[in-house]
C-alpha cells in the first residue's frame, strides 16, 4: 500500500517540519492548534494524522476490516465556517485518500446539500463529514446521534479564528464537547493563519477535559512575502470625502486586472459587489464570459461554476464578498483587490492570501480606497500588517 510519505515524494514535495510535528502529535493521541501562514500546507498538516493512522490500521488488520465492500464508518468531522469552503475542502481531502487507496467516503453537509443526501446521512454518516457548526448542531439533536457518531476519532476546525469568540464558535464548542463525552479519546485540532492569542485559542478549542499542558501548539514559521499596495488617486481635489462604492478608481483596477492572469476583487457588501460587477462588465465588454460575481445570495449552482472557473483559470476576474474570504485554494489567482477598508488587519491578510496560495509564492493585494479617509485606514493597516508578519518588506504606494 502506498504511504502518505511516498505520495508526497511522487508529487515532488517534501514535508515541512511543522507538518511532521502535527502528524506526530496526532499519532500520540494529542489535540492541539496549528498556526501557519496561508498557502503553506496547513490542510495536509492536520489531515495527515488521520490518514497515517488509517495506513497503520490497514497494515495491522491486513486490510480485513477497512477493505470490505462498504466504506469505513465515520472517523472525522471537519468543521468549516463557510459553506463555500466545503466543496474545495472535500476535493483537498479526497486527493490523498484516493491516491492511497483508502476505502473512505468524503461528503459535505451544509445548507446547500440535497435533501436526498441528507436523508442518506441520517442513516449512516460518511467516513469524513465536512459540515458547518449549524449543520452539526442539527445532526446532534437527533435521538440516535450517539449511534451515528459512535466511531468518531477526530474533529478538525478550519479557520478557527473565524469561529472563536463568536456565537457560532460557542455552537461549535458545545458540539465538540458532546462528541467528546461520547468518545473520550476524541482528538480535536484547529488551524488558522491569523491568530494573535495562540495559547488562549488552543485552550478554548481543546476544552477542559484534556490536559491543556498536553495540548499541542504548533507554529509554521515559513517565509511568506505579502505585498500590500495602495491605489492613490491622480487628482486628490476631486476625490470624495465620503461614500462606499470606490468606482472613482475603476480604471486603476482595470489596469491591474489586465496585467494579471486571474484576479479576485473583494467588496464589503453584496450591493457593492453587484455595482462593481456591472462597472467592470460595462467597461470591458470584450471580457464577457471571463468576469463573474460570487456572494452568498446566489444560487449554489452559480457559485459552484464560478469556483470551478477560478480553479481551472478560465475566469479573468471575479467580484466577490466574504463568501470567498477563507481557505479556498485557487492557485491561478495571482492578484487580490480590496475595495474599501477591510476593517481589520487579519481580514486584509486573509484576503491577500487568496493570491499566491502556495509555499514560496508571493501574495499581493491592491487596496482601493472608496474615499479620502480610507487612505489613512489603509496606511494604518499596512503598518499593522508589517508587525504581524515580523517586518516583511512591502511595496510603497503607487499611483
Amino acid at each position: 500500500m502506498k504511504t502518505l510519505e511516498a505520495w508526497f515524494e511522487s508529487r515532488g514535495w517534501t514535508a515541512h517540519a511543522f507538518q511532521r510535528e502535527v502528524w506526530g502529535a496526532y499519532r500520540d493521541g494529542r489535540s492541539g492548534l496549528l498556526h501557519a501562514p496561508t498557502g503553506t500546507g496547513k490542510t495536509l498538516a492536520v489531515w495527515g494524522g488521520p490518514v497515517i493512522e488509517a495506513e497503520t490500521d490497514v497494515r495491522l488488520t491486513d486490510g480485513a476490516e477497512l477493505l470490505r465492500a462498504d466504506a469505513a464508518p465515520v472517523r472525522c468531522v471537519w468543521l468549516t465556517p463557510l459553506r463555500a469552503l466545503a466543496g474545495d475542502t472535500a476535493l483537498s481531502l479526497r486527493e490523498p485518500i484516493e491516491a492511497l487507496g483508502l476505502p473512505w467516503t468524503v461528503e459535505v453537509r451544509t445548507g446547500d446539500t440535497t435533501q436526498s443526501l441528507k436523508t442518506k446521512q441520517r442513516k449512516r454518516l460518511p467516513t469524513v463529514l465536512i459540515t458547518t457548526p449549524e449543520s452539526l448542531s442539527l445532526l446532534l439533536s437527533y435521538p440516535d446521534s450517539h449511534r451515528l457518531f459512535g466511531t468518531l476519532r477526530c474533529v478538525i476546525c478550519d479557520e478557527w479564528h473565524e469561529l472563536m469568540s463568536s456565537k457560532r464558535g460557542v455552537q461549535a464548542e458545545l458540539g465538540i464537547a458532546r462528541l467528546r463525552r461520547w468518545n473520550p479519546g476524541l482528538r480535536v485540532w484547529g488551524l488558522s493563519a491569523t491568530l494573535g492569542n495562540l495559547e488562549e485559542a488552543r485552550d478554548t478549542l481543546v476544552g477542559n477535559t484534556t490536559s491543556r499542558e498536553d495540548a499541542a501548539l504548533v507554529t509554521g514559521e515559513l517565509p511568506k512575502e505579502t505585498r500590500i499596495v495602495t491605489a492613490i488617486p491622480e487628482d486628490m481635489e476631486r476625490f470624495p470625502w465620503a461614500g462606499h462604492l470606490g468606482t472613482n478608481l475603476l480604471d486603476h483596477v482595470l489596469r491591474r486586472v489586465e496585467a494579471s492572469r486571474s484576479t479576485l476583487i473583494f467588496t464589503n457588501t453584496r450591493a457593492q459587489a453587484e455595482v462593481w460587477y456591472r462597472q467592470v462588465s460595462r467597461a470591458r465588454p470584450e471580457w464577457l464570459g471571463t468576469v463573474a460575481i460570487h456572494h452568498g445570495s446566489l444560487d449554489r449552482g452559480v457559485r459552484g461554476r464560478v469556483e470551478d472557473g477560478l480553479r481551472d483559470g478560465s475566469l479573468r476576474c471575479v467580484v466577490c464578498t466574504s463568501s470567498l474570504d477563507l481557505g479556498v485554494d485557487f492557485a491561478p489567482v495571482d492578484t487580490v483587490v480590496q475595495i474599501g477598508s477591510p476593517k481589520g488587519i487579519a481580514r486584509l491578510l486573509q484576503r491577500a492570501g487568496r493570491s499566491g496560495h502556495a509555499p514560496g509564492r508571493t501574495s499581493e493585494v491592491l487596496c482601493v480606497p472608496a474615499h479620502a479617509f480610507e487612505l489613512v485606514e489603509f496606511a494604518a493597516a499596512r503598518d499593522g500588517a508589517e508587525l504581524v508578519v515580523n517586518g516583511d518588506d512591502y511595496d510603497t504606494p503607487d499611483g
